[in-house]
């Protein structure tokens, strides 16, 4: 594996996932914006569409645009899928051009004693708490001025318990995958 603190192995192009307080680097390689007269910025948004933004400026790397970002101000990433644009600058008189857009996930840092689990781990868990009659009192039933809410039949929660194990079973052979590991899948046909 390269040295990856090294800006000559920077990967190219915007990475689909980075952490909280790890150090970023990527490049992005453009012959048609001369780094000398021109200037890239990243900038991103939170998907949920609040105000969180994450804005870079690239550094010249030979011909390349060269994002780096440090432990110290990534650790203050906020959690969440980011809708992003490239945009470039020119220098002389700071008209700008949107180059290209995508999507990037900030992910947690285990270190932060998180709850690891996602969404749909999560939800399963709970979900399958209920059915067997072990869920938490304020998540089955309760009552506010004269209103209640009362926890959903066993038939529906088996759906939604079907329904998570079927997301997460998704995720987990995706992440076999992209580590080159066999998945549990039967694929079934008809001749």
């Amino acid at each position: 594996m390269a040295n990856l603190f090294d800006s000559a192995n920077a990967p190219v192009g915007v990475p689909e996932t980075v952490f909280v307080g790890d150090f970023i680097q990527f490049k992005i390689v453009n012959s048609d914006y001369s780094n000398s007269l021109f200037t890239m910025k990243f900038v991103g948004r939170i998907s949920t569409g609040g105000n969180t933004e994450i804005a870079i400026t690239a550094t010249a790397s030979g011909s390349d645009y060269l994002f780096s970002v440090p432990s110290a101000t990534s650790s203050n990433f906020t959690v969440g899928d980011y809708h992003y644009q490239l945009e470039i600058e020119r220098n002389s008189d700071n008209e700008r051009i949107v180059i290209d857009r995508g999507q990037i996930t900030v992910s947690t840092d285990y270190d932060n004693n998180v709850d690891p689990r996602l969404h749909a781990e999560i939800m399963l868990g709970k979900i399958e708490s209920m059915l067997e009659g072990k869920a938490d009192s304020d998540v089955s039933s309760y009552s506010i001025a004269g209103r209640s809410l009362t926890k959903l039949t066993p038939e529906e929660l088996r759906d939604w318990r079907d329904y998570y194990r079927r997301e997460v079973n998704a995720i987990k052979n995706k992440e076999k995958i992209a580590h080159g590991r066999q998945v549990n899948t039967t694929i079934l046909a008809r001749f």
